[in-house]
């Protein structure tokens, strides 16, 4: 059996964190976690998807008369979990904008009975949602199959949740919850992002929306569909602006074919059909068709 001496590995990774929490100016005081944990998180989200769906996403052994049971006892261990991780964020945020534990505690039980309370509407959303990719694509057989099977359903049930943790405040939590779905389904949606009612992602991968994009009701894109920014404002000592609306608008039932990109403060008027591979840097009106075909007959003119 090989021996290995780490003894001077471990010494020399003790330097590099060293040094890295030198150079952002970290504290060297004994304490305990300073951030939220993914693997905690990750755990809630599964508990969250158990609540929101018990017969299709809980346990394989429920049972319609131990459902109410079953959701009570959940949602309670997932808040505790989530709890200790807003706690976490808030004291780290805290360090910029400093207030007191007493302050922090109240800021994070009013947080988290927030998002709680907001879990039937995100219900209601996220059916809308499942409704939308069950109407939309004729290789659906089911609802059932929807929930269970599509990747898209699975990023917008991340979304959902990601959103309402960002509206309260949360956004390092938001963004954890939004990156963990981003790595499973190749879809990534800032968590900031506004999406309406009845939004279906057919296929999926390669979907990019921005924060600051905001999306109607009854919307559908297909794969490698970019919602971005066209440009970066920086500030007069040459730093990134942040939190500037700089992704499209997208108005009520527009479809965005695949390897569509739209970039920019735009706006997609209602009931436009974006085609595929074309790059979208201007307004469209409401009911208009932009194909790769008619921008080209453009230009020529």
């Amino acid at each position: 059996m090989a021996v290995f001496d780490v003894s001077e590995i471990v010494q020399a990774l003790h330097r590099v964190r060293d040094e890295w929490r030198d150079a952002q100016k970290r504290t060297r005081e004994p304490q305990g976690r300073e951030f939220p944990s993914r693997d905690a998180l990750a755990q809630v989200i599964e508990q969250l998807k158990g609540v929101l769906f018990p017969m299709r996403l809980g346990p394989p052994d429920l049972r319609h008369e131990s459902e109410d049971f079953f959701v009570g006892h959940t949602l309670d261990a997932a808040l505790h979990t989530l709890l200790a991780q807003v706690r976490l964020e808030l004291a780290y945020a805290a360090r910029r904008n400093p207030r007191s534990p007493a302050e922090i505690e109240s800021e994070a039980l009013d947080a988290v009975r927030a998002f709680a309370a907001s879990l039937p509407d995100i219900r209601r959303l996220l059916d809308s949602d499942v409704l939308a990719a069950y109407q939309g694509d004729p290789a659906a057989r089911s609802v059932d199959e929807v929930l269970l099977c599509y990747p898209g359903v699975h990023a917008m049930i991340h979304h959902r949740l990601a959103n309402r943790l960002y509206l309260l405040g949360l956004p390092l939590l938001a963004r954890i919850v939004a990156e963990q779905a981003h790595g499973q389904t190749g879809i990534d949606i800032h968590p900031g992002a506004t999406i309406g009612a009845g939004f279906f992602i057919d296929h999926g991968t390669g979907v990019v929306i921005g924060e600051t994009a905001e999306i109607g009701a009854r919307v559908r894109v297909y794969q490698a569909v970019t919602l971005g920014a066209k440009r970066f404002p920086t500030d007069a000592e040459g730093q990134l602006q942040k939190g500037l609306p700089r992704h499209p608008l997208v108005e009520d039932d527009v479809v965005i074919y695949a390897g569509a990109t739209i970039l920019g403060r735009v706006t997609l008027g209602r009931g436009a059909t974006i085609g595929g591979n074309v790059w979208v840097t201007e307004d469209v009106p409401p009911g208009a068709s932009v194909t790769q075909a008619s921008l080209q007959k453009a230009r020529a003119a």
